[in-house]
């Protein structure tokens, strides 16, 4: 070879070298200096972790210090960021017990880069376990321990505590600037909704040096969680374990109120369901269940659901007909099982009639045609002005769920939405609380507290107060008509002629109360009794009472859907739960040195 051409390979090799080497320094650069900061943040999140720690959330006790709910760990396998592009998804879905197709839809979801990549939720001791003894076959395969509630009653009380779940739309607006994530379980119901702010803790961090299997190897930094404010609500449980037992599987609802202050004692709806089913995500079976029972379990029948109040309405007609002075001295009504008005027969429950009634006994043994007449006297308009003054038709402002309010109706009412005038058949009706009348189980409770308490009703509160709830309404009444009406309860379980004597009379307390009787269909006319035929088809039954007769302590409503009778089915229940409460309220008051006297003559 020539040195001619030695010498120009020689350049030609020193052009490459030096392009080669300039190649380079442009890539250390961009590397460096163009990219540094992204790849300086990758290397720092390939080592660096950034661990939630949830926050406790708090306890909901009842008014006597009994916790209702209590936090548990509640555990899911993760992959650290970055490492879902490297990881063997059949093993891994084997290792989770989990499908493969569903592992890599999991992995190809949108997460943000600092949030690890949920795998599977809601692991068993065993199968953390199971992943732990094998997590060094899949790098970024970590454990995350988050917290969840444990229902320690079940279903008793279900519809007032409520449950949790996964954020909808609207909490995880509320969730964006709080660093709570966007997973975190919510309060869906109840008072885990109501007061799910007060309730709900401040997440902490611990941001940890981990290597390329993600195991911890130093902690950098630690920011400790808030734990949420508990909250104390007025419900006794184990007055509401008593009220739900004696309901001994039966649909219905009943409410129970501290007289003096309005405190909701129990609020209770049955069927109820279990609120453990979401603690943890419920399944799509379990969803399905409880959503096509036929007897609407998540339906809060307390607050929610509306019937004809029966006889128990009986108590607003004649507290109008006293108030309004309709009534002469001695007034009576002979009768004699029905009445006619027109080609129309309007009869009394009690075939054989009851013969001459003044009002006591009228309650006493609720006679229908008694009040067919004093409906008759007052006309519907008046029957509607006493109804909303006691309650009847309106909101009590109870912020559990969004309750229904009743109806109670007017002839402008009929004539401005039917297009039709009133008429007197329907007064009748009305007078004992059938027709277009409804009212609501709560709204029962507050018509006999009233009754109890003088007029006086205090706003019904479900979350214990210091000081007494602000007064809901005063009825002002005449003190011989709210004598008359206590008696008259009275004389409903305690005279031997009262609709709830045989039911409801206690050898312990004077308890007071009235029966009802919401009619399904037209039973008597087909000559059929209650039991002969279909459940789906049998009448409701009321029961709403107060107690001790001389010192009013708790009032409260009782609704057996298609129980049959008041006096049989509801008034029993009211019985047992008043007999239980008062002598778990005497017990505590003669350890406090108080006393109550009840007399009995």
């Amino acid at each position: 070879m020539s040195s001619e051409n030695l010498t120009k390979r020689i350049v030609i090799s020193g052009y490459v070298i030096v392009i080669v080497f300039f190649v380079f320094f442009l890539r250390l650069w961009q590397i460096q200096v163009l990219e540094g900061k992204q790849y300086r943040q990758h290397s720092y999140s390939n080592r660096i972790k950034v661990l939630k720690i949830p926050a406790p959330r708090g306890i909901i006790y009842d008014r006597n210090g009994k916790a209702l709910v209590k936090n548990g760990p509640f555990y899911s396998a993760s992959l650290i960021p970055g490492a879902a592009s490297e990881v063997d998804t059949a093993p891994l879905a084997s290792l989770l017990g989990i499908d493969e197709d569903e592992l890599i839809s999991r992995l190809s979801a949108d997460v943000p880069s600092f949030e690890s990549i949920k795998l599977k939720e809601g692991l068993s001791m065993e199968e953390v376990a199971f992943i732990e003894a094998r997590r060094s076959d899949f790098p970024g395969l970590i454990i995350e321990t988050e917290v969840t509630r444990h229902y320690v009653y079940g279903e008793i009380g279900a519809h007032v505590v409520g449950y949790l779940g996964m954020p909808g739309p609207e909490k995880l607006e509320v969730y964006k600037n709080s660093g709570i994530p966007p997973d975190a379980f919510t309060g869906k119901w109840g008072i885990e909704a109501l007061y799910d702010s007060e309730l709900t803790g401040t997440p902490g961090k611990k941001v940890v040096e981990v290597d390329a299997l993600g195991r911890q190897l130093k902690l950098v930094r630690e920011e400790p969680p808030v734990r949420g404010e508990d909250i104390r609500i007025s419900l006794d449980i184990e007055l509401q374990r008593e009220i739900e037992g004696a309901f001994d599987g039966k649909t219905g609802a009943a409410v129970a109120l501290d007289v003096e202050s309005g405190d909701i004692l129990s609020l209770v709806s049955l069927p109820s369901f279990d609120p453990n089913l979401f603690s943890r995500g419920i399944s799509a079976s379990d969803w399905r269940a409880l959503n096509e029972n036929p007897y609407f379990p998540f339906l809060n029948r307390a607050l929610q659901s509306q019937y004809p109040p029966g006889s128990v309405f009986k108590l607003v007609v004649a507290a109008a007909a006293l108030e309004e002075n309709i009534l002469p001295d001695g007034f009576k009504v002979n009768c004699r099982g029905a009445i006619r008005h027109g080609r129309w027969t309007y009869k009394c429950w009690k075939r054989s009639g009851h013969g001459n009634v003044d009002i006591h006994k009228a309650i006493v043994e609720s006679c229908d045609v008694f009040f067919y007449e004093v409906g008759r006297l007052l006309g519907i308009d008046k029957i509607a002005e006493y109804a909303e003054r006691f309650g009847l038709g309106l909101p009590s402002g109870i912020e559990v769920v969004e309750e229904k309010t009743g109806f109670i109706p007017t002839t402008a009412w009929k004539e401005n939405t039917l297009d039709q005038p009133w008429y007197i058949g329907e007064t009748f009706h009305a007078s004992i609380g059938q027709g277009y009348v409804l009212a609501t189980p709560l709204q029962q409770a507050l018509l006999v507290l009233a009754v109890a308490n003088s007029g006086t009703v205090q706003k019904p509160s479900i979350r214990m107060k210091k000081e007494i709830s602000d007064v809901l309404r005063r009825i002002v009444l005449k003190e011989e008509t709210v004598e008359t009406l206590k008696d008259g309860l009275r004389g409903v379980v305690n005279e031997k002629k009262g609709t709830a004597y045989w039911s409801a009379r206690s050898n312990k307390y004077v308890l007071a109360g009235k029966t009802g009787t919401s009619q399904v269909i037209r039973l008597r006319e087909e000559g059929k009794k209650n039991e002969e035929i279909e459940e789906r088809f049998r009448d409701h039954a009321w029961f709403v009472s107060f107690a001790p007769y001389d010192d009013p302590k708790i009032a409260m409503s009782v609704f057996v859907e298609h129980g049959g009778h008041g006096s049989s089915a509801a008034a029993p229940i009211a019985k047992k739960a008043m007999e239980y409460y008062l002598d778990t309220y005497i017990e505590g008051s003669e350890q406090e040195g108080g006393k109550i006297i009840n007399d009995k003559s």
